[in-house]
Order: structure tokens, then sequence, then C-alpha cells
């Protein structure tokens, strides 16, 4: 599943929109779990200032996004 969502960047604050692709979470669980999968995080750099974004989807029990967490690699 692909979504777009509005992030605020955990470095320079500024709001941008991207895109999630969460499919990777439906189809290495049977059943969805609503707590933020660490088994899929990936990094994808701040459309403004270029800084690695850490980012961590969740999805509700109806397999749809409801969350992506973010956070400074470093963190």
């Amino acid at each position: 599943m692909i979504s777009n969502y509005d992030i605020t960047c955990p470095y320079c604050g500024e709001t941008f929109n991207t895109v999630i692709d969460y499919s990777a979470i439906l189809q290495s669980k049977d059943i969805i779990d609503t707590q933020p999968s660490h088994d899929y995080t990936y990094i994808e750099d701040c459309q403004i200032c270029c800084q690695p974004i850490i980012f961590t989807p969740v999805v509700n029990q109806d397999g749809l996004l409801e969350n992506v967490i973010t956070q400074q690699e470093n963190e």
C-alpha cells in the first residue's frame, strides 16, 4: 500500500508531504499489529534540510496507514 503523508522533520521542524510505502508490513504479517513495527523502518532524507530521517509506518487493524513515527538517525 502506498499513501501520501505529511511529515514534520525532526531536524528542521518543517512539514513536507511524502509518499509512504507500507506494503512490506502487510506482506510480512498474517495479523496486522497496531503497534509500531520496528521490523520495518527505512531512511529518507528531509526534502527541506536533507538530513536523514528514520521512518516507521504504523498501520491499523484494517491495514490502513495510521501514523508514521519519525526520528533523527542518531536517536
